[in-house]
């Protein structure tokens, strides 16, 4: 079989929750369970890390992979949904799998999928388990796909754990309230394994606080420990100082010019700084400098304040919930833009009224969507926003509507709401 024609099978024949949505999850760790000691429990063998959390979480990844590289190790990352690519969820050292391991493994192991009949995620982490393990990485940074408790990532035993913010996202699996979403992220905190919080949230950091103690597990919050200022932004990067007790003063570039990455690079300097201190990892100041300007450059992370164009701006990014979406669009409100229009397109099982009601309405919208079964049309997604007076016109794919906004006097172009319609950007 060709490499397409395995992810092909593989999007056919395993439920896909970016396809599916929640049909498509299977709660509990068993079949991971069974397929991981079908292969001798591969991820037994090498050492991990393990992250989860509402926003963040993948940007938090990319810069601790990149941050162990630079301190000379060979580095797995796991994380998703892709973006282009299905080898994007699996790479070492920031290379992805190759299509031909992907294509081996499937006819190696092709017989679990009718035994076990697991899910497509499930499958992806058996497959970056086992290669990880063949490629004899020194550690690999694990990022888990929903909430943490039941997700199928948990069933590694990691060094140590960080979990980046809660905000209300999928509430149809993890729950209602930000406590209960807490409790499903705070699922990946082990037994006397140290874990590092990203921020103190006051209606939440008590469950954190509470799994914590009850596994007797070190635990810290980034707000804590570290502290930011000289915040300055170019549009290309942004700069920062970061004020530690382990290294003194860091300052900081980094290639995501997004202001949310603040509280990214805060929480992966504290949890650095945590690691170091408790002699888990070592790590030295060059390296966390290093490996945060180099994260683009060593890990190939795409989609966050994506500038793809600057006569006018064109910056995509991938927020897709409401505490998401507000740190792009106070970004965006900070900044002097006489014509601001906006790319907008959602998936359909979204709080929409949470994060419609959160867009400007002096803004021109062009309304589309993903070539994908969750994706909210057009037309539905014209029709709820026009309650929140936001106006503009439909088209069919976001290439369209980019084509179309070029033409205009726009000053700057704004292009979110979803990962899968980002990711169908032709450039």
């Amino acid at each position: 079989m060709t490499y397409e024609e395995v992810v092909n099978f593989l999007y056919a024949q395993l439920p896909v929750f970016h396809r599916e949505g929640k049909k498509a999850f299977k709660p509990g760790l068993g079949n991971i369970q069974q397929l991981a000691a079908q292969l001798g429990n591969p991820q037994q063998h090498f050492k991990s890390l393990h992250i989860a959390g509402t926003n963040g979480k993948g940007s938090s990844s990319h810069f601790m992979a990149s941050i162990l590289q630079e301190q000379g190790f060979r580095v797995g990352l796991y994380t998703s949904p892709h973006l282009k690519s299905f080898t994007e969820r699996i790479k070492v050292n920031g290379k992805e799998v190759s299509k031909k391991w992907v294509v081996a493994f499937f006819q190696k192991h092709q017989d679990l999928i009718s035994e076990i009949r697991p899910s497509f995620f499930e499958w992806t982490v058996l497959m970056a388990f086992a290669y990880f393990q063949e490629q004899g990485v020194d550690y690999a940074i694990i990022e888990t796909g929903l909430g943490g408790r039941l997700d199928s990532t948990n069933i590694i035993e990691p060094i140590a754990t960080y979990i980046t913010n809660i905000g209300y996202d999928h509430q149809d699996i993890l729950g209602d309230t930000l406590t209960e979403i807490a409790s499903e992220k705070a699922g990946i905190i082990k037994s006397q394994i140290p874990i590092l919080i990203s921020e103190r949230q006051e209606e939440i950091q008590a469950v954190f606080e509470a799994t914590a103690l009850e596994r007797n597990a070190p635990l810290q919050f980034a707000t804590d420990v570290v502290k930011i200022s000289q915040v300055s932004q170019n549009g290309l990067e942004l700069h920062l100082l970061a004020h530690t007790e382990v290294w003194g003063d860091l300052e900081i570039i980094s290639p995501y010019a997004g202001a949310y990455q603040v509280h990214n690079i805060r929480g992966v300097i504290a949890w650095c700084a945590q690691l170091s201190k408790m002699h888990v990892l070592q790590l030295t100041a060059r390296s966390v400098q290093r490996g945060i300007q180099l994260a683009r450059e060593n890990t190939q992370l795409r989609g966050r304040w994506e500038i793809m164009g600057r006569e006018p701006w064109v910056v995509a990014d991938t927020a897709h919930n409401a505490s998401g979406i507000t740190e792009v669009l106070g970004q965006v409100a900070k900044m002097k833009i006489a014509q601001l229009h906006i790319i907008l397109g959602m998936v359909a099982d979204k709080d929409l009224d949470r994060v419609l009601g959160l867009f400007p309405t002096d803004a021109q919208y062009y309304f589309t969507q993903a070539s994908n079964p969750r994706a909210l049309s057009a037309n539905e997604l014209q029709a709820k926003a026009n309650i929140f007076g936001l106006q503009g016109k439909t088209f069919t794919n976001v290439n369209v509507a980019l084509a179309t906004a070029r033409k205009t006097q726009a000053d700057f172009i704004l292009i979110t709401g979803s990962t899968y319609m980002v990711a169908e950007i032709a450039e």
